[in-house]
């Protein structure tokens, strides 16, 4: 409680009282982690205007081999967004059960979800595999984006292999959590990449959770802000990575970046509300 309330008192004045949209909620104990969660956020008095929740991650495994419990684990995911109708749900698949992760992405599809989540160093497999380019080409036919970690922890990193699927895959919408890590700076490449014709869909999106709160008042604060205005900061969202950070812990940071306001309100709810078609 005490590192949640000193976040609190950290946010800047009247920045609680902004809209935020927090892309990046793990509900690893389903229900239990949604009321923890909203009692966080109305603790700190924050003007929350949704969040993006998904079931996998920590104890909740999606690995190849199981498409029945994942089946299973996205409906129950389905069932809490019908009761909380400020949550964005997102489901996952695992890209290496191939006809039967195309087959629960269609049916998720036609529920009605908009954002898929797919991690390859958890869930244990290589972005450059046929089978991811198959999934996320398909994701982007039924109009589903596809969020991936991208915190550069898989050996050799991931940032260019999720580029070049992004390059594969022109009509899908990536968001890649945590911006890159460490690793950050790869994504400046994107405002060269721009200038290619006929190159870059301008299909990639970011969310900054975790990253921000290690970037801010630290010396890669400056080239953290550089790379988000380079990769366009209508690109990229805020999100807390809860349980690890808390929504007010991740604003508190954010707000100790020398971003315009008008820059901080696209991150913290405009983008977001664009993206996924929210409403106030």
């Amino acid at each position: 409680m005490l590192p949640l309330l000193a976040a609190a008192i950290l946010l800047a004045p009247g920045a609680a009282a902004q809209p935020s949209f927090d892309s990046h909620v793990h509900l690893w104990d389903g229900e239990k982690s949604i009321d923890a969660y909203q009692a966080q956020v109305q603790g700190a008095g924050l003007d929350l205007a949704g969040f993006g929740g998904m079931w996998f991650g920590g104890p909740n495994q999606a690995l190849a081999g199981n498409p029945d419990d994942i089946r299973a684990r996205n409906d129950a995911l389905l069932a809490l967004a019908a009761k909380h109708p400020n949550m964005v749900p997102i489901a996952t698949v695992h890209p290496y059960d191939g006809p039967a992760a195309l087959a629960e992405l269609q049916r998720i599809a036609g529920l009605g979800v908009k954002l898929l989540k797919i991690h390859p160093h958890t869930q244990k497999f290589d972005p450059a595999d046929s089978r991811v380019l198959a999934l996320v080409r398909r994701a982007g036919e039924l109009g589903v984006a596809v969020v991936m970690d991208n915190a550069n922890i898989v050996p050799g990193g991931d940032s260019e292999k999720l580029f070049n699927l992004a390059l594969a895959a022109p009509r899908t919408k990536f968001i890649f959590a945590h911006m890159g890590g460490l690793n950050f700076r790869f994504w400046n490449i994107l405002k060269m990449a721009r200038t290619a014709e006929g190159l870059f869909g301008d299909n990639i999106y970011f969310d900054i959770s975790a990253m921000v709160t290690l970037a801010a008042d630290a010396p890669i604060e400056e080239e953290f802000i550089w790379t988000i205005r380079n990769v366009g900061v209508d690109h990229v969202l805020i999100g807390s990575d809860y349980p690890q950070f808390s929504m007010a812990q991740t604003l508190a940071a954010f707000e100790k970046l020398d971003l315009t306001a008008a820059e901080k309100a696209k991150i913290r709810f405009e983008n977001a509300r664009g993206l996924f078609g929210l409403k106030r």
